[in-house]
């Protein structure tokens, strides 16, 4: 039976070029992300099936890669639920793997902990531009700080890296779980009906406010209702001022502190960043987890046309495993659209050691190898990236090739 030499469907294979601007982020994330006090930890890719399963994880827990129960464990004829089968799963993000590191090994870390987390997650998605059933996650949490300073570290962190990487003109959005509730039960929303009608208002940047108001009246809610919610986005605007009107018209159902505390972050933020961006109130963001509590936030860029990262605060989460509330935020960048943007705007790794190939004839004698492997030694103690490469009889397709492969000193050596 022949092998299949594809990928499985939703993964890809990493050719060099790309691997190189991966290592480079990699290395530029964990530089930029300590000089603010992060530190790095590891989470194994397999959870608890029961973890995963926690109702956490919004649409993400329908995307799950489950792993079979193993050995004795494992009784197929007896099986009568998924549950007799399946034991665990992939992780589908960082977060939930997190809160059950920490609630694991609490005792043995500072408060606060600033968590750096890279490692690659599951979904058995509908792979598309930018997105893969696997896929590398980028994440900075805060736990055990449960202040508006915490937003702002992670902001800042995270705008820091991306203005490094020669990102300009991207908006943070920035909301509040509290808002977007406030602004349902000021407009009539029963309580029940809240997670259906973020659903609906999610959708305001594809269907615009037409599209929402006609999905929920079709949902069956009252026109008034309706129309006094949407007024809101009408009057709101997209800054600290925004914030201060929802503060004011939503008086008797959002506690003023969360309006304050989110001013202050934009204001902030706005003050002392570094990067080339702009904050945004955006009362429409929702983010899809159900563990969010607090402020919420994402990274909208025009050259991709869509969200690169996001986070918000997850106040609750923690709880789930140690039984009383820990203070919880975190950023996560989509460290895959990063690096597909970077690859289709040509980027070149800054700073890169000079590559230098020897093409060495097949007739030389061992003592002239050996002085060349002695040069190319020295060479590489100096810093230099050095290649060894046997020469080939088609040697302008060799050195068109390792000069496409970023070689800019090419060396032939001959027997005689």
């Amino acid at each position: 039976m022949k092998l299949t030499k594809k990928p499985v469907t939703g993964m890809k294979d990493i050719l060099p070029r790309e691997m190189e601007i991966r290592n480079y982020v990699i290395g530029l994330i964990n530089d930029t992300y300590s000089k603010f006090g992060f530190t790095p930890i590891e989470t194994p890719c397999v959870e608890h099936i029961e973890n995963l399963n926690s109702k956490q994880g919004g649409e993400n827990e329908k995307l799950i890669f489950k792993v079979l129960k193993r050995g004795e464990k494992l009784k197929l004829s007896e099986a009568k639920t998924e549950a007799d089968l399946v034991d665990s799963g992939l992780r589908y993000d960082l977060t939930l793997p997190l809160s059950r590191f920490y609630a694991n090994n609490a005792s043995e870390l500072p408060s606060p902990f600033k968590a750096l987390q890279t490692g690659n997650v599951f979904r058995a998605d509908r792979p598309q531009r930018g997105r893969f059933r696997q896929f590398r996650q980028c994440d900075i949490d805060i736990l055990g700080e449960s202040s508006y300073l915490a937003e702002i570290e992670l902001i800042l962190a995270t705008t820091t890296l991306l203005g490094k990487l020669d990102f300009h003109n991207f908006t943070i959005r920035i909301n509040d779980r509290r808002i977007l509730k406030a602004m349902a039960a000021y407009s009539g929303f029963p309580e029940e009906s809240y997670d259906e009608v973020f659903i609906i208002l999610d959708k305001m940047d594809k269907i615009g406010m037409e599209g929402v108001e006609k999905e929920l009246i079709e949902s069956g809610y009252a026109k008034d209702s309706v129309d006094k919610y949407l007024e809101l986005f009408r009057i709101i605007t997209p800054d600290a001022a925004g914030v201060q009107t929802a503060k004011e018209k939503l008086d008797g159902f959002l506690n003023p502190v969360y309006a304050d505390d989110l001013i202050t972050i934009i204001n902030s933020v706005e003050a002392v960043r570094t990067a080339d961006f702009r904050m945004a109130f955006d009362p429409t963001l929702v983010r899809g987890m159900s563990y969010y509590t607090g402020p919420i936030f994402e990274i909208s860029m025009d050259e991709y046309g869509g969200s690169v990262g996001g986070g918000g605060r997850y106040d609750e989460m923690v709880g789930k495993f140690i039984g009383q509330s820990v203070p919880a935020v975190g950023f996560s960048i989509g460290f895959e659209r990063i690096i597909m943007l970077l690859l289709e705007r040509g980027f070149q790794v800054p700073g890169s050691a000079v590559k230098k190939a020897y093409l060495v004839e097949k007739k030389c004698s061992s003592e002239k190898i050996q002085e060349i492997v002695r040069k190319a030694m020295q060479e590489r103690a100096e810093g230099k990236t050095v290649n060894l490469l046997v020469m080939k009889k088609n040697k302008k397709f060799q050195k068109d090739q390792l000069t496409e492969e970023g070689y800019t000193e090419i060396e032939e050596v001959f027997a005689n």
